[in-house]
């Protein structure tokens, strides 16, 4: 039983988060709000508005792609003001590991930086593989072929050839990041800043042309395109189109790992991001209005939509810059995938939960240069041996876990109490000696006399007033009967009611989304699904009934209608998660073990927090 008290007490012991301790920083607070939106719309605005509204569009919702964009632009933008409040919360360099970190415990921390640490490499590596297939396909192909010639490989789950171009992409990348990040912000704010102009081009040529009979066509093969109208595929297709457009809007978070190096991180952040959802948003919307109605979906091309609907249409020279606003839209996702990965191996490394040298900063260049440096071999190593397709199917499931623990942590910090005195009195024995928190420890004057408790900012009170005191306290019982009926406020008896009630939720909701998923077309599945639904509701309802400490009115941001929103989030995550392939969550399995490993013999005893205990 000690054995696991002690790894217990080790998976959830929290990080110490003091905010006049963690103000000062060894990186450069050099971003900007304009920086931050930048990078959180380059991040995300990336090469899927040249591809993803044609492929959408064609094979799944039709010219309710729209549509799909805004389903899946109000999902993310769940995640994204929980990740606001957070990040206004703890403005540290980690994202949502360091968010995990200071409210669920060490154990799910590290589980979510070392899946970051993947999703954020897979992502480099995907965009590095896809700015080389997009160079090669404008020289005809011409590099493929000599590497295929000269290096094949001969192996199932690699690439065919080595992909050297991908390799040198990321390396370029990564040494722009070792400069400096004011340098690298200005490259990436250049382009995003093009690649918004490009958008803007295309949205604008594409209503010049639009046509909106395109939106009530019948097509020639409704076995294969559906049955024509703005819902070709019914409403179960847009449902669909919004679980693939969710992804086109994964990066903001990229914003979230810049807390040490962003300018007033407690306003800007929060801004910044919702800010940076709203124009990618736009963005989305415009494309696939303009797409849908310059050409029918049906004849979309899945591959290069853009280029080829305008040369439908006769307009050849807005297809040329199409594909130059491809290379910017590249270029910036390149870096918005790039430039997390080191901050999170750099946060992890600082606490010690990772190999100590990659937290070293360079004095120079005040960037975490040996992490960066690492973090750009890993990308490149993998740009190079791996098809795009192997990367992409393990791009998504790391960071809706990511959003599955910040719409938690949102809740579990809402409703913990503050720091020192509450009235949730302890009843002591004669003679026992008590150490109130923050406060002096007081001994009695003779061992008769009962025990008195005191605080350097309240007076002392007898154990006589304390009993009495007890007598009105909250219990736990109390407060999941009856948690409106609390006479102490927010205590840590109704934080623990909290996060009893989210773990309840979201256990709900995981179960939830396993119904819906394997039995979407079955009328069976109504019951269970009507009870699962009324017990995140009851759930969530007796959550906000609980009190809340007064200093969340000092936040300078915050999530309306918590937890409400908070739980829908995780949700929606969880089904997300859900809809993944088997395969995927084999690899997954295989990374987190290897991660596992990495704990147990190393970051269990060089964590700082067990140095601290």
């Amino acid at each position: 039983m000690k054995w696991l008290s002690s790894i217990s007490s080790r998976l959830l012991r929290r990080k110490i988060f003091d905010p006049v301790e963690e103000g000062s920083t060894k990186l450069d607070r050099c971003l900007t709000l304009f920086d931050l939106t930048a990078l959180g719309v380059g991040s995300t605005l990336g090469v899927g508005v040249y591809v993803l509204a044609g492929a959408v569009a064609k094979d799944v919702a039709g010219p309710s792609v729209v549509l799909s964009f805004l389903i899946a632009g109000v999902a993310s933008s769940l995640s994204g003001i929980c990740y606001a409040e957070l990040g206004s919360r703890v403005p540290k360099a980690g994202s949502a590991y360091v968010y995990s970190y200071v409210t669920v415990g060490e154990g799910v921390a590290f589980v979510i930086g070392w899946n970051l640490i993947l999703e954020y490499a897979i992502g480099t590596a995907s965009v590095a593989r896809a700015y080389s297939g997009y160079i090669d396909s404008l020289i005809d192909k011409r590099m493929a072929t000599a590497f295929r010639t000269f290096m094949p490989i001969d192996i199932s789950f690699l690439s065919p050839y080595p992909d050297f171009c991908a390799f040198v992409i990321t390396l370029s990348l990564t040494l722009i990041l070792c400069i400096g990040v004011k340098e690298s912000t200005r490259f990436n704010n250049i382009f995003t800043c093009l690649n918004i102009c490009v958008v803007v081009f295309v949205t604008f040529c594409g209503w010049i042309t639009a046509d909106f009979n395109n939106w009530r066509l019948e097509p020639q093969d409704t076995e294969k395109y559906g049955d024509g109208g703005f819902f070709p595929y019914g409403i179960s297709g847009t449902l669909a189109g919004a679980a693939t457009c969710f992804y086109g809007f994964v990066g903001f978070d990229t914003i979230a790992t810049s807390g040490e190096e962003a300018q007033n991180p407690q306003r800007n952040i929060p801004l910044a991001i919702v800010i940076s959802l709203s124009l990618v948003f736009v963005a989305y919307f415009g494309i696939s209005s303009a797409l849908t109605l310059m050409l029918p979906y049906y004849l979309q091309d899945a591959t290069a939509p853009l280029p080829y609907a305008f040369h439908e249409t006769g307009w050849i020279f807005a297809g040329y810059i199409v594909s130059g606003g491809a290379l910017f839209g590249l270029s910036t996702s390149l870096l918005g995938a790039m430039f997390p990965l080191p901050r999170v191996l750099y946060a992890m490394a600082s606490d010690g939960l990772l190999f100590q040298w990659l937290s070293h900063i360079h004095p120079r260049y005040q960037t975490p240069f040996r992490a960066t440096v690492c973090a750009g071999l890993l990308a490149g190593i993998m740009a190079s041996m791996f098809e795009l397709k192997n990367l992409v199917d393990m791009m998504s499931i790391g960071t809706l876990m990511a959003y599955t623990i910040v719409g938690v942590a949102v809740i579990v910090l809402r409703y913990r109490p503050e720091e020192g005195l509450n009235c949730d009195y302890m009843e002591l024995s004669a003679n026992e000696k008590l150490l109130p928190y923050g406060g002096d420890s007081c001994e009695s004057e003779s061992e008769n006399e009962e025990i008195i408790y005191c605080n350097d900012e309240n007076p002392v009170l007898s154990k006589d007033d304390m009993l009495d005191a007890s007598k009105t306290k909250d219990t736990i019982q109390q407060l999941l009967l009856f948690p409106w009926s609390s006479k102490c406020g927010a205590t840590e008896v109704s934080s623990k009611v909290a996060n009893i009630f989210t773990f309840i939720s979201a256990i709900a909701s995981f179960i939830l989304a396993v119904i819906l998923i394997h039995s979407e077309n079955s009328k069976s599945v109504l019951l269970p699904s009507l009870v699962f639904v009324t017990v995140v509701l009851f759930c969530t309802l007796w959550i906000f009934l609980l009190p809340t400490p007064s200093s969340n009115q000092n936040l300078p941001f915050k999530v309306p209608l918590v937890p409400f929103l908070p739980i829908f989030s995780i949700f929606i995550n969880l089904y997300l998660m859900l809809k993944l392939s088997p395969a995927t969550w084999v690899r997954f399995t295989v990374w987190m073990s290897t991660g596992g490993a990495i704990y147990v013999f190393y970051g269990w005893s060089h964590s700082k927090e067990e140095k601290r205990k």
